[in-house]
């Protein structure tokens, strides 16, 4: 039987609804707009489509987003003037640096030099410090969409085997860290490109989560029958958008499984909406 379908967008939409309504509660208490500052630099074709879907969605749930265009000759110090700019206007709940940035500029410094309580994103090793020691301030958005979806669907992670396929700072490493916790209850294993065999690890997973970046990576025969896959990759191959994983095959074995486009992508922007709300309680100090 072929997998179920779990379905990013309507559940994305649920998230959204209830930051508007919370959004909107939010500021007939305050009289405070929580307010969302993006900074694209240079003119990726992709970064300017995130950020152009993010703004919409901010001003949908009644966010305010204001956005920083930056030539893609702009300088390290100049970015980092913006950023402290951003840092020092209490306007501004929540800062996000579309990346990746030109190869000529240096993200980490960037990222970092942006104010905890205004990391949206939740990449400042304050809030990751934060997040793995289980009393987050933010936490990082597409692992968090994942863990919302998990939820929604009702899908025990407790006493599971999650393989994670990536270790990056964004996805792998925090997806790792929030199925660890206490309350999801995880066993995981994170594989890499110096993993021997993944096939023989991934077989393994009752959750797989496919974060590699690699074009349909995940083969059907690397899919445990009856596991639940999380796609999180989206590449252009051609004119066709694909993830990670290798969608008609993994769907034939799998339980359930995210589509791409639709799955991951939708909600990975209701949380940072989400975050960004959560950013304006905390400096209003109204956070529970």
């Amino acid at each position: 039987m072929p997998a179920a379908l779990i379905d990013g967008k309507a559940i994305s939409a649920a998230v959204r609804q209830q930051v508007t309504a919370d959004t909107a509660e939010f500021v007939a208490a305050t009289g405070v707009t929580p307010h969302l500052a993006a900074v694209l630099v240079g003119d990726d074709p992709a970064s300017q489509v995130y950020v152009r879907n993010k703004e919409r969605a901010c001003e949908k749930c009644g966010l305010k987003s204001t956005l920083h265009r930056l030539p893609a000759d702009t300088t390290q110090d100049q970015l980092a003037q913006l950023v402290a700019d951003l840092n020092a206007d209490d306007s501004v709940h929540g800062i996000l640096v579309q990346l990746p940035l030109p190869a000529h500029l240096n993200a980490e410094p960037i990222l970092d030099a942006i104010l905890p309580a205004k990391d949206v994103d939740g990449f400042h090793p304050d809030n990751v410090g934060r997040m793995l020691q289980g009393r987050p301030r933010f936490l990082p958005c597409t692992p968090h969409g994942v863990m919302k979806m998990l939820e929604h669907e009702g899908i025990e992670t407790s006493g599971k085997h999650a393989v994670v396929i990536g270790r990056s700072d964004i996805v792998g490493k925090p997806m790792g860290a929030l199925l660890i916790q206490r309350g999801a209850d995880a066993t995981v294993t994170i594989c890499h490109s110096r993993t021997a065999d993944i096939g023989a690890i991934t077989r393994q997973a009752d959750i797989l989560v496919a974060a590699v970046g690699i074009p349909e990576f995940v083969k059907g025969d690397m899919v445990k029958p009856g596991a639940v896959v999380i796609d999180v990759g989206i590449n252009r191959v051609n004119d066709r958008l694909v993830g990670d994983v290798d969608f008609e095959a993994a769907s034939q074995t799998a339980s359930a499984i995210t589509p791409v486009p639709g799955g991951v992508g939708p909600m990975t922007i209701a949380m940072l909406l989400n975050n960004t709300l959560e950013a304006a309680r905390l400096a209003s100090g109204t956070t529970d």
